[in-house]
């Protein structure tokens, strides 16, 4: 597939999610805005929801943030990945579309909301006198490594997907188990200690985590998780792409 067709359905794709609403594409700054704006006002400030320790009145703001925007962006790049073969089966069946690469649209898609997103989260961390994280530089890798894992992932269930329609919603269960299954609007440390290992088991803690030191912990990632993390989503990628080269015929038939 060509590298312009891609960064064109990026476009559209971003460009065109609110089409017909009389905000259009300003929808994509409004929703994270307004988000941010209930995680740190109405859960810290309303409802004075607490971290442990901590006497900030905004920790819980900022550290339920650092973990629900990556979040968003790495299930919503999987969920919506496990059906792209079918939404773009119209363009499939009339051009010699790379199968592989189709799914990366919805990738930067989904990264240019994520960094409208951080883009606003900086500005709030400096409205409140928290000041910018010192390890923001390393953002850019942590995003890279969370999204090849969520590419890979949803590349090999979107190959599935064709043969088995359901997998699409079990996607979506499954990402919502997921999210409370992740620490995300908890702390590990509250986590019974036979529960607690089971973390190591889980790829979404690993990049998650990753953010919540960087912007809540204000300390540099943990590189042994992100190190596994590449290794996995490397791994996946792999099979996906052995997956799909075993089934491509199959996949265009049935489409």
């Amino acid at each position: 597939m060509r590298i312009g067709l891609i960064f064109e359905l990026a476009r559209r794709d971003f460009t065109e999610r609110y089409s017909g609403s009389l905000l259009g594409a300003a929808w994509n700054l409004v929703m994270p805005a307004v988000m941010i704006f209930i995680y740190t006002v109405i859960f810290s400030r309303v409802m004075g929801a607490r971290m442990p320790g901590i006497s900030s009145a905004y920790s819980f703001g900022i550290y339920l943030i650092a973990g629900v925007l990556p979040w968003n962006a790495f299930a919503n790049t999987l969920n919506r990945s496990t059906g792209v073969f079918i939404d773009k089966k119209h363009i499939i069946s009339k051009m010699p579309v790379s199968l592989a690469t189709l799914p990366l649209y919805i990738v930067l898609s989904e990264c240019v909301t994520l960094c409208i997103g951080f883009s606003i989260y900086f500005f709030l961390l400096y409205w409140i006198g928290v000041g910018l994280p010192r390890f923001a530089l390393l953002l850019p890798f942590v995003i890279v490594v969370q999204q090849v894992f969520a590419y890979a992932l949803g590349l090999f269930l979107a190959t599935l997907c064709v043969f088995l329609r359901d997998l699409r919603e079990a996607a979506n269960v499954l990402t919502q188990i997921w999210f409370w299954f992740t620490p995300i609007v908890y702390m590990p440390s509250i986590l019974p200690p036979r529960f607690a290992g089971f973390l190591s088991f889980n790829p979404a803690y690993f990049f998650t985590h990753a953010y919540q030191d960087i912007f809540f912990h204000n300390v540099a990632p943990n590189a042994s998780l992100l190190i596994i993390l590449t290794l996995l989503g490397h791994g996946v990628l792999l099979l996906s792409l052995w997956t799909l080269r075993r089934l491509e015929k199959d996949v265009r038939d049935f489409i």
